[in-house]
Formats: structure tokens, sequence, C-alpha cells
């Protein structure tokens, strides 16, 4: 029997990026989707903080949080407007291991934090997409709406929790937005894994 299809959708923020010497709280979330052939599609839903971050660690703990959420290993379609995790998971992490966790050039930034993720997503087969950010696309702008409500709040759901993401694309169809969005079954979707990950 293969593995379960999942589809995740995940979103970071960081707030006063633009000030200097000032905490900058950052969050990271999103929405965990699975299609049940009887109950239709079953999502929850994940949020993180840090009180003084950076974007790009929030986007490495959008991955982080949410793949050591499931239960069992997975295919998981992972979706991102950060260009920095998906390039790093399909592209830097494989030199960077092979280097010692070294850049060509020095050190790689967020080190500790890639490596944790490592083996958490290892235990799954991944299929990266990138998709442009504040683009229109439904499940993405969710994500950043709970990744912003994390890093103001700063508040953690402490794992998958019952989504809410039915009643706010209701809402937003009510305002005329995202009513090309049907909620169909993954019937012809093309699962096309990354290559295999390091795990140390």
């Amino acid at each position: 029997m293969s593995e379960p299809l999942v589809f995740i959708y995940a979103d970071e923020s960081c707030l006063g990026n633009q000030f200097k010497n000032r905490a900058r709280p950052g969050g990271a979330a999103g929405v965990v989707e699975f299609w049940h052939p009887e109950k239709g599609w079953i999502r929850r839903d994940f949020w993180s903080c840090e009180a003084d971050t950076t974007n790009n660690r929030m986007a490495i703990r959008s991955a982080l949080v949410p793949l050591a959420a499931l239960k069992q290993p997975s295919r998981v379609v992972f979706t991102s407007d950060s260009r920095y995790l998906v390039d790093g998971m399909t592209q830097w992490v494989h030199g960077w291991a092979a280097r010692g966790w070294k850049r060509k050039d020095g050190e790689v930034e967020n080190v500790e934090m890639w490596r944790a993720l490592m083996p958490v997503a290892a235990r799954h087969q991944l299929h990266w997409r990138w998709v442009k950010g504040h683009a229109g696309h439904p499940q993405n702008e969710y994500a950043n709406h709970l990744a912003i409500r994390a890093a103001t709040k700063q508040i953690d759901s402490g794992g998958l929790v019952e989504s809410k993401f039915d009643e706010w694309i209701a809402e937003e169809q009510e305002k005329e937005r995202y009513l090309n969005f049907y909620a169909l079954p993954p019937e012809n979707f093309k699962f096309k894994p990354a290559r295999k990950l390091p795990t140390r």
C-alpha cells in the first residue's frame, strides 16, 4: 500500500524587518490537507512563533513543524512562497552536507535549523513547489494570514489543530475573492519526489 498523499501549504512572517536595534517577532504557519474518499478534504492548521527572528528562520520552521507532526511517512507535496526554503531543500542542502555543513565561501546561515530539518524531512517523500507570494493562491494566502497572526500575537498551536480554512475561504468568497477555488480531489496529481535528503 502506497504512503498517504499529503499537501502542505506554508508561509512565514517577520515583523519589523525595516527597523534596527529592536526585536523582530516572527511567525510560521500553514495548512495540512489530506483527501479522504468518503469525508473529502481533511485539513489541519499549524502555527509557531519566535520573539526575535528572520524570515529565513521562520521559512525553515514552516517546514519543520508540520513534517514533524505527521504521524507516519507520507508522500508530501510541500508548497511555499519562500525560494530560500524550496531552493535550500532541493538544491543547497546536498552540497552543504557533503562539505560538512559548510558553504564554499563560509558558514551556512541557520545551520542548526537546516540540520534539525533533515532527519524530519527524510522520513517522507517530498515534492517541493514554489508559488509567488501574495498572488491569489488561496492556501498560501491563508497560511500568510496564520503566520502574521502568530507573529503578532506570539502564539503556538502546539502541533496540528482543527483547521479554520473552510470558514476563511467562505468569508473571502463572500467578498468575491478566490471565486475560482474548488476543493476537488487530487485524482490526476503527478507526484514527483525530490532527490533523497541527507540525514545528518
